[in-house]
């Protein structure tokens, strides 16, 4: 097997087209055929997208050896099926990929991250509560938590999957929330941006960026949002140590509220339905970005990572959000 070769990234990628190279292969499957014959079903994605797996014949001993999430080199070609592409392995074999190689396999916002963190860093520098001024300042002066803010996926592969993604998705929030907070006089800023920089920190512990974006152990086992919740007393501790600043009382539950419930419902992982104008604003303001953000991906992807349009008004069913969704933009053109 080769450990390098020219290859074409997925958005470069028709129909009908050999390929061969690396690539990340995630949510490996053993399936039957109708012949009861084994097959394998996966996703393999590199830094410009994702595209569907199979193949067809597969002996269980090639199938223990590979990665259910990690790095594989596979020889195939690509399929048209149902009006978006897949690809069918002939060939495929686990890899540990180059340094080159991996980074062309792990995707990257499109925007500067040096760029938006200055401008997160600017607008948390805004708050003007003397206490929550502190207490983001504290926050922001942990090197090690803020350089895994400016690496880490906001999710594994649901929205802004991606190096960068979580400052992406915690950038757009504050922007969204700065511009309708004037519409709602009565909501308190600082907490409304306070909360929404908290609200997803924990995932620096929970996503483990440095390959295909996995589950760390503390993520399995607490999640980003317990993890959010005890680092935010953590961090209330230490600003009052180091600088005799103590949250007003109150403040200190309400801004984990908001951790603990900024997913809206329990049935979607939260620990507790919104019960603050602040809180609620925040769930759904999330919500807003996340869906959003899904929706623009599955059917008007930028750049490089615009697929072949292979016909078909409809993607696949997108089960994040229960539907399959309509591509065209009427006005467009």
């Amino acid at each position: 097997m080769p450990n390098t070769a020219p290859r074409r990234l997925i958005s470069q990628l028709g129909p009908s087209e050999r390929i061969e190279g690396p690539f990340t292969i995630s949510n490996a499957q053993m399936g039957r055929t109708r012949q009861d014959k084994p097959y394998l079903r996966c996703l393999l994605r590199d830094r410009t997208g994702e595209l569907p797996g199979r193949m067809w014949t597969i002996e269980e001993a090639v199938f223990r050896a590979l990665p259910t999430n990690g790095f594989v080199w596979i020889q195939g070609e690509t399929q048209p099926y149902q009006g978006e592409l897949q690809i069918i392995i002939h060939t495929i074999d686990p890899l540990e990929p180059t340094a080159e190689q991996l980074a062309d396999l792990l995707p990257v916002s499109r925007y500067p991250i040096a760029e938006m963190f200055s401008a997160l860093d600017g607008i948390m520098r805004s708050l003007t509560h003397p206490a929550m001024r502190a207490l983001a300042e504290t926050y922001l002066a942990d090197e090690h938590l803020m350089e895994a803010l400016r690496r880490s996926p906001a999710a594994k592969s649901m929205h802004h999957a991606y190096i960068g993604g979580l400052l992406q998705h915690t950038l757009q929030l504050l922007r969204l929330a700065e511009a309708m907070l004037p519409l709602y006089p009565r909501l308190n800023r600082d907490i409304v941006l306070m909360g929404l920089f908290l609200h997803d920190l924990g995932k620096t512990r929970e996503l483990a960026c440095d390959g295909p974006f996995e589950y760390t152990d503390r993520g399995e086992l607490i999640g980003h949002i317990v993890e959010g919740a005890i680092m935010l007393h953590d961090k209330a501790q230490q600003m009052m140590a180091q600088t005799g600043t103590r949250l007003p009382h109150g403040a200190l539950t309400v801004l984990q509220h908001i951790i603990v419930s900024h997913h809206g419902e329990p049935e979607f992982g939260a620990a507790k339905k919104p019960s603050t104008p602040e809180a609620l604003f925040i769930a759904q303001l999330d919500n807003l970005d996340a869906k959003t953000e899904m929706a623009l991906d599955a059917t008007r992807p930028q750049g490089e990572e615009a697929p072949l349009d292979l016909g078909g008004n409809f993607t696949q069913k997108q089960w994040a959000l229960d539907t399959k969704l309509y591509k065209p933009d009427p006005l467009a053109g």
